[in-house]
């Protein structure tokens, strides 16, 4: 019988009434991968993120959280990444609208009722 291997943690929860905000991932930087922001709006309406680097063999490294008052603060929480981003790999990186990799406590994907 195998071992199982854990699964990494995650990089954010979402409980329930937490509602998850379409995410934004770069293009893959060679040797790099590719730096992530997903976050989720709570209850009470401010927003939490969480800013990483995956690599290409799915590692998540450099996590970095924050939260926002609102989605406006969040989008300037993008536009700053956007800003050192380009400043490190040049103009054409930069954070673009993408899905967020949603996983239920098992491991499994999450159906999109559930987000």
């Amino acid at each position: 019988m195998k071992p199982k291997i854990p699964s990494p943690p995650a990089i954010m929860n979402v409980e329930k009434g937490e509602e998850v905000i379409p995410g934004w991932a770069t293009p893959r930087i060679p040797q790099v991968g590719f730096y992530k922001l997903i976050a989720k709006k709570k209850k009470d309406g401010t927003c939490e993120w969480a800013h990483f680097i995956q690599r290409d063999d799915g590692r998540k490294e450099r996590i970095m959280r924050g939260t926002t008052k609102d989605e406006a603060q969040l989008a300037e929480v993008v536009e700053v990444a956007n800003r050192n981003l380009g400043r490190i790999f040049g103009p054409h990186i930069r954070l673009l609208p993408a899905d967020a990799d949603v996983y239920t406590l098992d491991g499994r994907e999450a159906p999109p009722a559930i987000y």
